[in-house]
């Protein structure tokens, strides 16, 4: 073992160190969510998981993206294989550890090159999808700055790492082939092998030091690319299989009601009814008002957001120009929840700051669009459900602030007095029978 394993192996564990406090972070900020039961139906659960997350079936609904998302998800968890190998050779000094599989090994490097060179040309064209081609769900307002520019990063980040993976390879090749010790003849190269002729002219000590250059720079790409995904939208990569497992498995449109008011109701007509315990740390509250009020699955649904758009190209409020976007809705839950636990880093305990959820990053507005039609839950790649957010921002504003919009209000009014929504009093509901 030499200094470079040494030193590898050091990033190594700096880099899983940090990735694991921030994924504990992450881990405490959802589970600031009430509590909710969704270990029920298992068998149909991990169908679900299976089809949704792991089969993309909900996908295929747009096969251009579908098809360049597929190279781009098998390419990644498949490459990784190779990536265990590299990571075997970096700390023990070895070089093609899995060598000795013989000719598996030279099918499975073939496979991973041919799959490399597919996640480059996916990479590519949604780089163009997005920049040149500005496809509409990419140029809307709610992704202007950060989100955008954390898209550019991800598909420019991945097509370096594969572009340096190709280089790697192509200079062991050369040395393979120069017989230069510690580079044993093992692999097929379909892609790389194109790159040889380009470095014929390098010195022995020219093609170690680029092969050495591409293999940290993969490595360190890697690990890069590992503690990034906790802070971009591509978090997806990890949460999406519990996300889709966890998923609601009742028929859309079927809304809950609310345990505080059932708890009311209950008392009201029972008076031997005793209410179940309630945290104190926690205010008795109608709906949701901040981050704090919703539930552990809907804040998983924040960090799961892929920012494909998907929801919002779908939503007929959003089509029709309201102010509602359902990719909006889960990047401000994202983005207070976020905010929410740095105040928690920095004072132990969080210190009201004067913001909330509603109003501050959702606007009334925003919510009142809402048809509730499920149209954004329905186009969701991995069941990600905004309604239930809007839903319940919607309840804290009707049963806490009395701010429902005129019409509605109305609507209640009747209700109260004439035990129906419409303006008449029940002695005069049946006047139109004797009209005739």
């Amino acid at each position: 073992m030499g200094i470079q394993n040494i030193l590898f192996i050091a990033v190594l564990l700096g880099a899983a160190g940090l990735f694991t406090v921030n994924i504990r972070k992450v881990r405490r900020n959802i589970l600031l969510g009430n509590d909710l039961n969704r270990n029920d139906k298992t068998g149909e659960r991990w169908r679900t998981m299976c089809m949704v997350a792991l089969g993309q079936s909900k996908m295929l609904t747009r096969p251009i993206p579908a098809i360049l998302h597929l190279f781009v998800y098998v390419g990644f968890v498949l490459i990784n294989i190779e990536v265990v190998e590299m990571l075997v050779d970096g700390s023990f000094g070895t070089h093609r550890f899995l060598s000795f599989l013989g000719p598996f090994y030279n099918f499975l490097i073939s496979f991973f090159e041919v799959l490399a060179f597919l996640v480059t040309i996916g990479c590519i064209i949604f780089l163009i999808r997005r920049n040149i081609i500005r496809l509409k769900r990419f140029i809307s307002k709610d992704l202007d700055g950060w989100p955008r520019t954390d898209a550019n990063i991800i598909l420019c980040t991945e097509i370096l790492l594969m572009t340096a993976l190709f280089l790697m390879n192509a200079a062991d090749q050369t040395l393979q082939a120069r017989g230069i010790s510690h580079y044993l003849k093992a692999g097929t190269f379909p892609i790389s092998s194109h790159l040889v002729p380009l470095l014929s002219g390098i010195s022995e000590a020219g093609l170690i030091g680029l092969e050495r250059t591409c293999w940290w720079f993969h490595m360190i790409g890697i690990l890069f690319f590992l503690n990034y995904l906790v802070v971009s939208k591509h978090f997806h990569i990890l949460l999406a299989f519990p996300n889709v497992f966890y998923s609601n498995l009742d028929p859309k449109g079927q809304f809950t009601n609310l345990a505080s008011v059932t708890t009311e109701v209950k008392a009201m007509l029972d008076p031997s009814f005793v209410p179940p315990p309630t945290d104190p740390a926690k205010p008795h509250r109608f709906g949701a008002k901040d981050v704090s009020d919703l539930n552990w699955k809907q804040l998983l649904d924040a960090y799961t957001c892929t920012e494909c758009g998907r929801c919002t190209s779908s939503c007929p409020a959003n089509q029709t120009g309201k102010l509602l976007s359902p990719r909006k809705i889960m990047m401000d839950t994202r983005d207070r929840l976020t905010e929410y636990g740095k105040n928690i880093d920095q004072n132990g305990t969080f210190k009201d700051d004067g913001k909330s959820l509603s109003g501050d990053y959702i606007s009334a507005e925003e919510l009142w669009a809402c048809t509730s039609c499920n149209a954004c839950v329905q186009e969701c790649p991995v069941n990600i459900d905004p309604l239930s957010i809007i839903i319940d921002l919607r309840r804290y504003l009707v049963m806490e602030q009395s701010a429902a919009p005129t019409g509605l209000n109305l609507m209640f009014t009747n209700i109260e007095n004439n035990g129906a929504p419409w303006q008449f009093s029940p002695a005069d509901r049946l006047n139109w029978a004797n009209e005739n």
